[in-house]
């Protein structure tokens, strides 16, 4: 990708809070421990307790956004026998993860992966009652309750081709105590993903500050990574951007 860099002053109140606010009486709670999986859990139990019919929650904005970023990095194979391995990592209750192994042309294995069982559990139910036909017949879906500070317990070093991060590192390093733990969950990322793979992070942060937090973290980690950033576009006055990071050890 085309490195793509414009400086922007935004304010302090995000969209995420705006929504929560709108949606929750979570809100300070949500807010304040956005790192924390029993804040998770209280803000998805009280999202379906509100109504008996299950609909999705997007963070930031949906699959059709960001499709153009996503998908052509799932057009070749390492191992033509292989299902390319996706995560979306911090999935709570979004389509993300299930548009992916829909719209995928060649064999995926998508592993939605969050804190929050219940979260987890809720897309379970809803994949079982409402079953998502894959492009590829080969394609396996799954959702998975995983702590993305350690997502080496599920998947081994150098395995994964492509990691989707909407919103779930701009949560953690929001949050008061979340700072360590994104810094942790980037080193896991770049642990888990072969030296061809990706990670994409969605985000309304600033290219000035999140690469030079990217690279910084990288260079700490003993790791040499590619970092660029292309603009996604702007919703309800906000910029996003798709900062794409690729690992390459150092030598």
């Amino acid at each position: 990708m085309a490195t793509f860099l414009k400086r922007l002053t935004l304010t302090s109140r995000r969209v995420c809070v705006a929504c929560v606010r709108k949606r929750s009486a979570l809100t300070n709670e949500l807010i304040e421990g956005m790192d924390k999986k029993e804040t998770w859990d209280r803000f998805y139990a009280k999202r379906s307790s509100r109504t008996t019919s299950f609909k999705n929650f997007e963070w930031f904005f949906g699959f059709d956004a960001v499709r153009d970023f996503i998908m052509p990095l799932l057009q070749t194979t390492p191992d033509s026998d292989a299902l390319l391995r996706v995560v979306d990592m911090g999935c709570g209750i979004s389509a993300l993860g299930p548009c992916i192994y829909r719209h995928s042309p060649l064999p995926v294995w998508v592993t939605c992966a969050d804190i929050s069982p219940i979260a987890v559990k809720l897309m379970q139910e809803h994949i079982r009652g409402k079953a998502v036909e894959p492009h590829s017949l080969s394609s396996k879906l799954e959702f998975v309750e995983l702590d993305c500070t350690q997502l080496h317990k599920h998947f081994s070093s150098g395995s994964v081709d492509l990691i989707v991060d909407k919103g779930t590192t701009d949560a953690l390093l929001r949050s008061e105590e979340g700072k360590e733990k994104a810094s942790l969950v980037l080193k896991q990322c770049l642990k888990v993903l072969r030296s061809s793979g990706s990670l994409l992070q969605f985000s309304d942060e600033d290219p000035d500050a999140r690469m030079l937090w990217l690279e910084t973290e990288a260079h700490n980690q003993g790791v040499m990574a590619s970092v660029g950033v292309q603009e996604v576009g702007e919703l309800r006055g906000v910029c996003y951007y798709c900062y794409h990071v690729t690992p390459r050890q150092a030598a």
